[in-house]
This record gives structure tokens, sequence and C-alpha cells, in this order.
């Protein structure tokens, strides 16, 4: 089944700026050679279509260069730590620590450094970015948890969680990045993702149902979604969309959205796996102003 109904952008394409709306991690670029005519897919074979979180084209920055990257929940890379199932947290952020830590495993992921031009970059250069980035999304996701950016009725960010244990000895880098403190413990936020009851999102599809708005509001959409590389293929992300599903359902969230793109074929399983089916998909020149694949609208029933 063809998963490109047009082109992927390059890796190269020119960065223009960073989003002004915090919320979204996805800077906005405009494609060197767009594609006047795009393919789209049948509406039959759109309907099969489910795919997962973040897509997978690359956004550049220019100098440092940082690609962002795919949120890649159904793959693995390099050699993979042992996982104990029983040690594993999936829940609601307790500290503010272990909201830093998911902000950073989010950075982590979503974002991977280039060289620019061929110009040597230093470390330095790469850190301060990185950290720039992170500070910027944590400040808009604490806002958005507090109840205060406009639009949102109610926000929780929900992490999978590891104790720092020898079975994550292979994993040094994730767990200096993405470790907190807990009663003492050192953990690891290794996945993450966040619930968000609102209208809508920022240059997004909205969602159709339910229709009753304003304090009635009843609908919530999925977003953020990653896994750590070093754990992907372990369940972690179907437990982090059941756990969500759990608490929206705590809310009295009747309909729960997810914004995918097409490209992401393990994914499409994941997110069918867990309930949720084709409602709508992006206009082509919708996806070329933001200069990214076009992305679907998937809707799961909770009152099932």
């Amino acid at each position: 089944m063809a998963l490109h109904p047009f082109p992927t952008p390059s890796a190269t394409t020119p960065f223009v700026r960073l989003c002004s709306d915090p919320f979204s991690l996805l800077p906005i670029r405009i494609p060197s050679n767009p594609n006047p005519n795009p393919r789209s897919p049948s509406s039959s074979s759109l309907k099969r279509i489910l795919s997962l979180s973040s897509s997978s084209s690359s956004s550049v920055l220019r100098r440092p260069r940082f690609v962002r990257a795919a949120s890649r929940l159904c793959e693995t890379e390099g050699f993979a730590p042992a996982l104990d199932a029983g040690s594993v947290a999936i829940r609601e952020f307790v500290t503010e620590e272990e909201l830093w830590a998911a902000v950073r495993l989010r950075i982590r992921t979503f974002y991977e450094f280039n060289e620019s031009c061929g110009v040597e970059v230093s470390p330095v250069a790469i850190r301060d970015h990185r950290k720039y980035l992170a500070e910027r999304e944590f400040e808009a996701l604490k806002d958005r948890i507090s109840g205060k950016r406009i639009g949102f009725k109610r926000v929780s960010c929900i992490n999978a969680t590891l104790p720092l244990s020898p079975s994550l000895a292979s994993a040094n880098e994730l767990c200096s990045v993405c470790k907190f403190s807990e009663n003492g413990e050192g953990r690891v936020v290794v996945g993450s993702l966040d619930l968000n009851q609102c209208l809508r999102l920022a240059d997004e599809l909205t969602g159709k149902r339910p229709e009753v708005s304003g304090s009635n509001l009843t609908r919530a959409y999925l977003s953020n979604v990653c896994v750590a590389k070093e754990l992907q293929r372990h369940g972690l992300g179907y437990a982090l969309v059941a756990k969500s599903k759990k608490v929206a359902r705590e809310w009295g969230i009747t309909d729960l959205y997810v914004h995918v793109a097409v490209d992401n074929e393990a994914a499409q399983k994941l997110y069918e796996k867990s309930g949720f089916v084709y409602e709508n998909e992006e206009p082509a020149w919708q996806a070329r102003f933001l200069g990214r694949p076009r992305r679907f609208l998937l809707w799961a029933d909770l009152q099932k």
C-alpha cells in the first residue's frame, strides 16, 4: 500500500523560522521544489491509512542545523537495553523535574544535528540551541498545564519512566539527558505524550465530534508522542496511548483525536490497534504551505 501521496521534503529544504506558536515543536519550512501536482490516494485507501505522531520529514535550522526526526515509535536503532516491564511506570507527571526530563526527551527525539553547509559547529553551540528549544517548550507546556494558555481547558503530560539501573548501561546518553529524581530514586523518562482537552490545536485539522463546545467540551487531542529510540518495540507507545485514553475518560472526554503524517507505516498498526479510525485529511495546499507531508486526522470513540 502506497504511503506517500506526495513527495517527502528533502532534508536540505531551507528553514525559514521557528513556529511562533510555542505549543508546537515543528518549525515552519518552505519546500525548495514543491510539487504542483501532488498525487492523492483514493478515498478507500485513505480510510485504511493510519499513521502516528510527528511527520517523518526533516526540518532544518540554519546554523547550527537541526533536523527534526520522526517519532519512530515502532523502529529500533542499535543495541536495545533489556526492559523489565514490571519496572515501567506509566502515569501523569508528578514534579516539574519530571516534566523537564520529558521535554528533553522530546527535543532529543524530534531533533537531530547535522553540519551546516560543511561548516563545523561547536558542541557548545549545539548544546545551547538544544537548551533553548527545551526551555521554550518547557515554559509553553507549563502554561498549558496551569491553564494560562487560552483555548486549552485541561492539559496533562503522561510519561513512561524507568528506574536508573545497570540494564540501562548501554543508554548512557538517554540516562544523562532524561533523568530525574523521585523520593531519592533516580528515574529516566523513556516515553511521553500530551493529552489536551481543547477545541482545536494550532495549524492542525479540527475534529468534528462532538458538536457541543464551550464548558461542555468533551473533545481532546494527543500530541508530542515519542518513545526513546533505544527502547522501541517494547510496547511503550501502545501503553502510553492506553493510559491517555484512561485519563481522558476520567476527564469526561468522549472523543479523542490525533494528527498523523501519511508516511509512518509502522505506527498505522499501533493506532489501529488502539481503536483509532480515519476521519479527515489535510488539504494539499496547507501541507505545502507548512512545508510538511499531509496529515490525517484520526478519531477514537471513548464511549465504547
